[in-house]
């Protein structure tokens, strides 16, 4: 194991005189927290973990490194799937883990104010007693953070009714890259005073600030849904039947899985799916009393698309897990093998074509590769299984995947959903916005983060 990196004296005194024995320097410890689950790519060697409990930690931390340029990586629960939380040379990383404290909520202005290091499991079950819930519902959110949430501009399986993270956030406290603090935001549902740098630094993968508060917007608990579950003998009729749902009805999850990946969770948990099927479209509708007809017509909607099996889960039981059966997608691929999860986002009507384009990548390649995702608001996640020892099949693999990010672009799509761009799809990321927006982030960068110390080398 490579040693860590070390710092000049003066910086390490200094750190450790604000952080005490929370300041890492065990290699064993720093290179733990040096790689998040992005295992393709290969981290840099940091110095240090960092690991503050307070804003006044954090902006002391990042003072000290930006004075002596020091490189700091922020990082959560270090579930990101595209680099961007990985170490680079030398670099102090700041894991916010013991910030993880739901520090207000509020139940009359349907508000919660966290500090970044919570789970976003914790924010739901705190907010749930109080009959609110925080929507936002990435499959990893029973170990992912906030802060790596609003790092990412996180999704989930809620999308397709409930948006993404940005649309809960109304404010921020932020350190700068000069360990100054800003203060984003407000607590108020509208508000046009100024640009919205919280929108700004949501999705904006720790190289603009450290956020150390967020201030979360709420709602009221949803009803229990009704889920329906469809099976169909090929990915474009349960493409077309997802079309058909989203021109009808408003639901609350809208999911596809293909045969590889049904047979994937199957095999492991014995579930009961279908594993004949060319795919499986998992939808659910939280309207209340509306809900059982809501599912009905969605049955209606599969059937007429060629579904050949689709049928409204009996109980509650069985809605959640069927649910879980998806959740279950990333866990069970990864039980076959090294893997790289691919995030890119289509126009909804054309998910079939990328599924299609991704099998006929993967017989090209030879890569073994399993697709799902929330075919509800066109964000898939292909998923190539390969053998790390064998150089070819990693060169593959990585062919497969810059092929299926370039096949989202020409379908009118983007590189990635809800997961990032980090150091995974830093190459792509020019070709979707384009010379001009790279040069304007590059200057805003530098406005927020003049020393260039925030999580450099991720994102653009």
């Amino acid at each position: 194991m490579a040693r860590p990196a070390a710092l000049e004296a003066g910086t390490l005194t200094e750190l450790k005189s604000i952080l005490g024995r929370h300041l890492v320097t065990d290699a064993d410890v720093v290179a733990s927290y040096s790689q998040d689950r992005a295992t393709f790519l290969t981290p840099g060697v940091a110095a240090v973990v960092a690991m503050p409990s307070s804003t006044e930690e954090v902006s002391a931390v990042v003072a000290v490194c930006a004075r002596d340029g020091v490189p700091v990586v922020p990082r959560g629960a270090g579930s990101g799937l595209a680099g961007g939380a990985n170490a680079v040379d030398g670099c102090v990383v700041l894991s916010t883990q013991r910030m993880n404290r739901v520090i207000e909520i509020d139940p009359n202005n349907l508000t919660a104010v966290v500090q970044p290091g919570v789970i976003n499991a914790d924010v739901k079950k705190a907010v749930g007693e109080y009959g609110l819930e925080y929507p936002p519902d990435p499959s990893s959110f029973e170990f992912c953070s906030i802060g790596g949430n609003i790092a990412t501009n996180a999704g989930g399986l809620c999308c397709v009714r409930y948006g993404v993270t940005r649309d809960y956030v109304l404010g921020l406290e932020v350190v700068l890259g000069d360990g100054s603090v800003l203060r984003t935001g407000r607590r108020t549902l509208k508000g046009v005073a100024g640009y919205d740098l919280t929108a700004l630094i949501v999705g904006s993968e720790g190289t603009l600030g450290v956020v150390t508060e967020a201030t979360l917007r709420l709602r009221p608990k949803s009803h229990v849904p009704s889920t329906l579950v469809a099976f169909f003998g090929s990915v474009h009729d349960a493409g077309a039947a997802v079309a058909a749902v989203r021109r009808t009805l408003v639901p609350s999850l809208l999911e596809l899985m293909d045969q590889r990946t049904v047979r994937a969770v199957e095999e492991w948990k014995h579930l009961g799916l279908d594993t004949n099927a060319a795919a499986m479209v998992l939808a659910q509708s939280d309207t209340g009393s509306e809900s059982p007809a809501d599912v009905a017509r969605m049955v209606e909607l599969c059937e007429a698309e060629g579904a050949t099996g689709a049928v409204g889960a009996r109980d509650e039981f069985e809605s959640r897990m069927l649910v879980q059966a998806r959740r279950l997608a990333i866990p069970a691929i990864e039980r076959r093998g090294s893997w790289l999860l691919n995030d890119v986002g289509v126009p909804c009507a054309r998910v079939p074509d990328l599924v299609e384009r991704v099998e006929e990548i993967a017989a090209a390649t030879r890569i073994e590769t399993f697709t799902f995702g929330h075919a509800g608001d066109g964000n898939m996640h292909p998923t190539m299984v390969f053998d790390p020892t064998d150089p070819s099949a990693r060169d593959r693999t990585q062919q497969a995947h810059d092929e299926i990010v370039d096949a989202a672009l020409d379908l009118g799509g983007t590189i990635t959903g809800e997961h990032g761009v980090g150091t995974l799809k830093r190459s792509h990321l020019a070709r979707e916005l384009g010379a001009g927006s790279i040069d304007l982030f590059g200057k805003i960068k530098e406005s927020f983060d003049p020393a260039g110390i925030l999580n450099p080398g991720k994102a653009f």
